[in-house]
């Protein structure tokens, strides 16, 4: 069974998602770590994006790989723990122009179907109820308000030792919020029979508590 998880940045997506999969006792499929750790992957190694022959042999040397260490998911590029620096700020800035690229999601797209085969999962992302798991049992689309995602983005920044005004928070979210709905492929949309939840004034356990709950209905 998939359970599908969508959403704009700073909505709740990661956080839940983990929590629910856990609750219901299946595996936490995080896609935009992995989308997250090619854009990390590009800028280490300085590949411009319009060149597809680089783009393309760096992304069949990637070993992306999620593991649950102590209740936590650890993310590791090549072998090394990139879980705090991929959601630095040099990589969410960049996160959405990468992950637009069609290469790019097709070839993440094939690893994140191959990983969920035959396995009960809850996948988080912005087009896993559209493009990458259709046929998803149940699938939840979050919303919040600008502010309120800010605020939890700032608290992020703090966590691994960075810092942003909230007002420039603001506008980083809606700008990508621009890229990923408009994006021509893959955009950020709700699904048609995916359930809308506005996690602006609900509480962390609140949010799980609905979708965990309509999961076992």
């Amino acid at each position: 069974m998939i359970v599908a998880i969508d959403g704009p940045a700073a909505t709740g997506k990661s956080t839940s998602a983990k929590k629910v999969a856990r609750e219901l006792g299946f595996i936490h499929l995080d896609t935009g770590a992995m989308y997250r750790c090619v854009t990390l992957a590009v800028l280490r190694n300085q590949i411009t994006l319009d060149n597809e022959s680089a783009l393309s042999q760096l992304l069949d040397g990637l070993d992306i790989r999620l593991k649950k260490l102590d209740d936590e998911l650890v993310v590791y590029l090549n072998g090394e723990d990139v879980s705090d620096e991929i959601r630095k700020a040099e990589v969410t800035s960049y996160v959405s122009i990468v992950s637009a690229l069609s290469q790019v999601r097709n070839a993440l797209v094939r690893i994140q179907r191959n990983i969920a085969k035959n396995q009960d999962c809850v996948v988080e992302g912005r087009d896993i109820g559209t493009i990458v798991f259709p046929d998803a049992k149940f699938k939840f689309f979050l919303v919040a308000d600008d502010f309120v995602r800010a605020q939890r983005r700032q608290l992020d920044l703090i966590a691994i030792g960075e810092e942003k005004s909230i007002a420039v928070l603001v506008e980083e979210i809606r700008q990508r919020d621009f890229l990923d709905s408009k994006r021509s492929n893959s955009p950020l949309c709700k699904a048609d029979d995916a359930i809308e939840i506005d996690t602006s004034k609900m509480t962390f356990d609140e949010q799980v508590a609905f979708m965990v709950n309509r999961v076992k209905k």
